[in-house]
């Protein structure tokens, strides 16, 4: 284990107890602590032989021990996990970015698992494999069912089995019996698997001719910085001369690819970024190392509240460095490292070990995992506790929740029907039907599904069992009991029943109210079919708020000047 990452993996490092023992220098504290651990791991190897032997009923072992070690473990933080064996090579997965397989993504529906995409050119796609096409059989057997299931882990666990019969050696073939909606009878399709290289980005190109859009989306791997480097070159030969770097959605990765992504744009020598933690031996500081390719270019990062960790580095540290206009939400806040250490019998366990701070100095962890409420609950740390640090050139920036924009953009609401619509395969389903019949569709900046389309599918809507959910009609029920208790109910009883029948799931008025919104959910949903991931993002990016104002900053160069010199405070603009 080579790497240090912050959202997964790090290399090795010496534990507490084994520098102790290594210095040879155990003081009171030190014995009476190595007592404590001693003293707990018996209790606990005591209480697991007796209850397995003397319990009503026969424990699954492994899946008590699970419950306890996870337990344990989510009293310190979300990061700080356990993988056991099998876990291991998903994890592995995730940091490399590569696995051999047929390409495609896969979701328990219906009782079955489902294709939801095949990958553009992958050995999925290649076959003819199609979202919606549900997969039976892997070589002879069963994939509806799986011996290892029960209760609501059926699906996430089917989904796993199946999975894991569709990955195998590079060049060797599969047979999968499919069953495809509109097909009369299920049917075999031969796939030949390949390695399959998770792109961490998924669309780049021209949003101006002098504008260059990179999105980086998915996470940072072990060669994120390369295809950063490979992607930013060939916007220059295509003569861009600004760049926006979409970091929206990125929920980190590989701490030193952060550090390469940022040396792309800065001098060599600068410091990106340090590591603190409780063995100051482990402390480290990460610097630029290479000579970068262009230090000038005008450059925008567009961030959201899913911007975590690696991605935070990226931003943050183009911000401290005056080096980059930030535009949109504020990030999510991760400012903490995590170390894996093997464990025996193949497994690892994450560990958080330290905290980072990037060039200014400051820490952009929100969350407070320290100092929990009396509840076990832990809450953000208040902007009125957070402390104001400098970029070079002095505009202030603040540590604690997150890195703020240069120019903020309110969340943009999405009705709650969409989600269900999307949740229960409504969505889903009715651009399968509408796929099987139509070819072809016009290019990802012209389509968009006709009235008639839209009434076909409020059709489908209606003639599903589709139930969705909506926090006024909780909150109304919550404000009646209260009114009821404090009497007023009988003062405003009218005014009451008027805003409560507004507030009633009216399927017919949904469906109208938030035509535009269901309209690009099933714009988007359509293109994906036709045009793969990329024609997706140049359809999304067409109506992109954030987009047209990183295009405007860059435009215009007494502006980006601008936000870049004068203070955060006066540099800041909300936009709705």
């Amino acid at each position: 284990m080579k790497y240090r990452f912050i959202t997964f993996l790090t290399i090795p490092v010496l534990t507490g107890a084994s520098f102790i023992q290594a210095q040879n220098v155990p003081d009171k504290n030190q014995q009476q602590r190595y007592f404590d651990i001693n003293k707990n791991i018996e209790i606990f190897n005591s209480i697991v032989r007796e209850v397995d032997m003397f319990y009503v009923d026969t424990l699954d072992l492994n899946k008590t021990i699970r419950s306890g070690i996870d337990n344990m473990l989510n009293t310190l933080d979300p990061y700080t996990t356990y993988f056991n064996k099998d876990d291991m090579k998903e994890f592995s997965t995730q940091i490399s970015g590569e696995y051999a397989g047929i390409g495609s993504s896969i979701a328990f529906k219906d009782g079955k698992v489902a294709i939801t995409e095949p990958f553009e050119g992958k050995p999925a796609d290649k076959a003819g494999l199609k979202a919606g096409d549900y997969i039976l059989e892997i070589d002879g057997k069963d994939m509806t069912t799986c011996d290892k299931v029960e209760g609501e882990a059926f699906g996430r666990t089917l989904s796993n089995f199946v999975s894991s019969n569709l990955k195998g050696q590079p060049g060797t073939s599969i047979q999968i019996k499919i069953e495809r909606p509109g097909e009369k009878k299920p049917f075999i399709v031969k796939v030949v698997r390949e390695k399959i290289t998770i792109d961490p980005i998924p669309y780049y190109g021209q949003i101006t001719p002098s504008t260059g859009y990179i999105n980086f989306s998915p996470t940072f791997t072990d060669k994120s910085a390369m295809d950063v480097k490979k992607a930013f070159l060939d916007l220059k030969k295509q003569g861009v001369t600004s760049l926006i770097f979409d970091l929206r959605q990125n929920g980190g990765g590989i701490l030193e690819e952060a550090v390469q992504i940022v040396n792309l744009f800065v001098p060599k020598g600068k410091v990106v970024l340090s590591t603190k933690g409780k063995l100051k031996q482990l402390d480290r500081t990460y610097r630029t190392t290479l000579e970068p390719i262009d230090t000038e270019i005008p450059i925008v990062v567009l961030i959201d509240r899913g911007s975590a960790s690696a991605a935070e580095i990226v931003a943050g540290s183009l911000q401290d460095m005056d080096r980059a206009v930030l535009i949109g939400e504020r990030t999510y806040g991760k400012g903490l490292v995590q170390s894996t250490r093997e464990i025996p019998y193949g497994g690892g366990v994450k560990v958080t070990n330290s905290k980072y701070y990037i060039p200014s100095g400051r820490c952009i962890q929100a969350i407070d995992y320290t100092h929990r409420n009396a509840d076990g609950s832990v809450g953000r740390i208040p902007d009125s506790l957070t402390t104001v640090f400098k970029t070079e050139i002095g505009r202030p920036v603040r540590d604690g929740g997150g890195v703020s924009p240069d120019i903020a953009f309110e969340e943009e609401k999405t009705p709650t029907i969409t989600y269900y619509l999307s949740n229960q395969f409504i969505v889903f389903d009715w651009v399968t039907d509408w796929a099987a019949k139509h070819k072809s569709i016009t290019s990802p900046e012209t389509f968009s599904i006709s009235d008639e389309d839209y009434e076909s599918f409020k059709s489908f809507v209606k003639s599903k069992d589709f139930q969705y959910d909506r926090m006024s009609e909780k909150s109304m029920a919550s404000l009646k009991e209260v009114m009821e208790f404090e009497g007023y109910m009988k003062y405003a009883d009218a005014e009451f029943k008027a805003l409560e029948a507004m507030l009633v799931p009216n399927l017919d008025r949904d469906l109208e109210t938030f035509k535009d919104d269901i309209t690009r959910q099933i714009n988007t949903e359509i293109i994906r079919r036709y045009h793969y991931q990329k024609g997706e993002y140049i359809y999304t990016l067409k109506n992109d708020k954030e987009l047209a104002k990183a295009v405007e900053v860059l435009n215009d160069p007494e502006l980006y000047k601008k936000t870049l010199s004068a203070p955060a405070e006066e540099s800041e603009v909300a936009m709705n």
